[in-house]
């Protein structure tokens, strides 16, 4: 899975980027700073298991600390974009072919009002109107990819009784559609099954909705520090009403924790509300960690870089981490390894589904699993939840 983070130039794309994965990044304030994408790991946090059982785990695919599960996500840091990159302005559609794989995008948006449309420093700019351009951008490049032969290509589906959502999901492989994306896009589109039919303007609704679907997008409101609460208010409100999450980010402030923690300076985790001085600092150190309690954790309650990543990945992706055991008495593998891995299954998933991720001889050797949490027997349509622990029994080979 890949997580992409964009936005406009100069907004700290960058700078959320390296907070989120230490990776190091050139970062500048002025515009196209980034030109080749920058991939780094992050990490979704959440509540590991062993804090409610009381077991100590052995992670092998994740990491583990104070309780919480860190489950590594790819991340990629891309081109920045300006209104028209469709047409080919800016860096035109080298934004676009980065993000082909990803499966959400996290938008950042500078708060602040400081950049207008191009990225370039200025005053009382309305962040409100980057809202919405970058889902254009993208409606316009998936549109331009389908649009360039549709009458040939509907013609084709139509005169060989191909099944159109296989055909759409054909043409589209090269960003991660698949056939149940264009199925649910044409559903919610209310678009015929004879392609022949198909308007400009339904094709464009229906690429509308199919990036809805597979490009699902998160704004992180950067700078949030920088403005009052009405105006975050607002910001998130019009977020809202327009479908999306709206989180209060600081990007700068995540970075400076992150690297004071790296260098053992504070204990701090990503998406903590504190952190505590672990030896002495610096009157500068000092001051500029005070600063960043006050202005940010105690006004937001964390930077909201970590509180991005967890709701791309568990509320917009609608992923839940169940960990396969061998042994649902010790929560172990055949080495003892307590709860070794960890996977992050989509919402609806079942055990099958699980059994195929693990191997794929697995799936296909699949009987019934058992939950470990309560030692009951559970049937391949039994819906994964949160956190599950689960131990597949399937036929020898």
């Amino acid at each position: 899975m890949e997580i992409g983070v964009v936005g406009k130039p100069n907004v700290g794309k960058s700078t959320f980027f390296a907070a989120a994965t230490l990776v190091d990044v050139h970062i500048a304030n002025y515009p196209f700073t980034t030109i080749d994408a920058n991939i780094g790991v992050s990490y979704a946090i959440t509540e590991h298991p062993c804090k409610e059982l009381g077991c100590a785990p052995n992670p092998q695919n994740y990491e583990y600390k104070d309780g919480l599960a860190l489950i590594p996500i790819k991340m990629i840091d891309v081109a920045g974009l300006v209104p028209g990159a469709h047409e080919g302005r800016g860096l035109g559609n080298k934004f676009l072919d980065d993000l082909r794989m990803a499966s959400a995008l996290i938008h950042i948006v500078d708060a602040s009002g400081k950049t207008d449309e191009e990225g370039r420093p200025t005053d009382n700019y309305d962040p409100i109107n980057d809202i919405e351009f970058l889902e254009k951008e993208i409606d316009y490049w998936v549109y331009g990819i389908l649009s360039k032969n549709w009458e040939k290509f509907a013609k084709r589906v139509k005169l060989q009784h191909l099944r159109l959502a296989r055909a759409i999901a054909e043409q589209l492989t090269g960003i991660g559609v698949n056939e149940g994306d264009v199925l649910e896009a044409m559903h919610k589109a209310n678009l015929s099954e004879d392609p022949t039919k198909w308007s400009d303007e339904d094709l464009f609704g229906f690429v509308s909705e199919l990036r809805k679907i597979n490009k699902p997008i998160i704004i992180a409101a950067n700078k949030a520090d920088m403005v009052s609460d009405e105006q975050i208010k607002r910001l998130i409100e019009e977020g809202e009403k327009r479908g999306y999450i709206v989180i209060p980010t600081s990007a700068v402030a995540e970075l400076t924790l992150r690297k004071a923690a790296k260098a053992g300076y504070i204990d701090y985790l990503p998406g903590q509300s504190d952190f505590k001085v672990l030896k002495p600092l610096t009157h500068k150190q000092e001051k500029a960690l005070e600063l960043i309690r006050e202005k940010v954790l105690q006004r937001f309650g964390s930077t909201g870089v970590q509180e991005v990543i967890n709701k791309a990945v568990f509320e917009l992706l609608n992923l839940v981490p169940v960990y396969p055991v061998e042994d649902e008495h010790k929560l172990s593998d055949s080495f003892g390894n307590v709860l070794p891995h960890v996977y992050l299954m989509p919402k609806g998933s079942t055990p099958r589904d699980l059994a195929y991720k693990v191997h794929t001889d697995l799936g296909d050797t699949f009987l019934y699993a058992i939950n470990a949490k309560t030692h009951r027997r559970i049937g391949e349509d039994h819906e994964l939840q949160f956190n599950d622990i689960i131990k597949i029994v399937a036929t020898a080979k």
